[in-house]
């Protein structure tokens, strides 16, 4: 598969840590560019921050019509078929970023993966497989794919890695039963999950973007020297 487009910022020269956020359905990387703008990690040093954008494919739900997306939506939420295939080859592109940080002089422990939506589901499938430790992984109005296959082919070295889930409680597209259901496989599973509703639908608010903040500096904080 070929390597993902990106549009990659950096805060500030030679960066220790790295953010990489998957957008959503239709969208592409510049659809978090702005919001990436408003967060303030300034205590943490330079971060360099990667928009990938998801290839083009048709999209089943709409009538498949092509656009951008991680893996084709073949029904309702209701119906819950999931495109397995398109999930774990997508997966295998993320994977390849993050490998790719690491050949950059990335820790793989000072790197979040973070998405919305379509780009939660992949920031939880790729983030809990990956096979070296991340800082975090954080997921907004999104779930958790292949749910049934997580126990089995999950990375012991994330087992550990603080999870960020929001949700907006009026969200129609991804309903908030399944985020929530999502939160509970994970925290049955063990992971450290910090769960986060607004009285939103399917966006992004101000109120969430804060409390992202706070988590990112949280989890990339550099260990104290001593």
């Amino acid at each position: 598969m070929a390597a993902l487009e990106t549009i990659e910022a950096e805060s500030g020269p030679h960066p220790s840590a790295t953010i990489i956020i998957l957008h959503g359905l239709g969208a592409d990387g510049n659809d978090f560019v702005p919001i990436a703008q408003e967060l303030d990690l300034e205590a943490l040093g330079p971060v360099r921050f990667i928009f990938p954008h998801a290839p083009v494919m048709p999209v089943t739900i709409n009538g498949g019509y092509r656009m951008r997306a991680w893996y084709d939506i073949l029904g309702s939420e209701m119906q819950g078929r999931e495109h397995e295939a398109g999930l774990r080859a997508s997966r295998e592109s993320v994977e390849a970023l993050l490998v790719r940080e690491e050949e950059r002089g990335i820790a793989s422990e000072r790197i979040v993966l973070a998405g919305f939506s379509q780009g939660c589901a992949m920031s939880l499938l790729a983030g809990l497989r990956h096979g070296k430790r991340l800082a975090g992984i954080a997921g907004l109005s999104g779930y958790l794919p292949l749910a049934s296959t997580t126990a089995a082919e999950r990375s012991p070295a994330n087992q550990d890695t603080p999870i960020f889930l929001a949700h907006g409680d009026m969200d129609d597209i991804v309903l908030p039963q399944r985020g929530a259901a999502s939160r509970d496989a994970l925290q049955a599973l063990g992971y450290q999950v910090e769960w986060h509703s607004y009285p939103m639908g399917h966006s992004v608010c101000m109120e969430e973007v804060a409390d992202l903040n706070a988590w990112l500096v949280r989890v990339l904080a550099k260990p104290a020297t001593s």
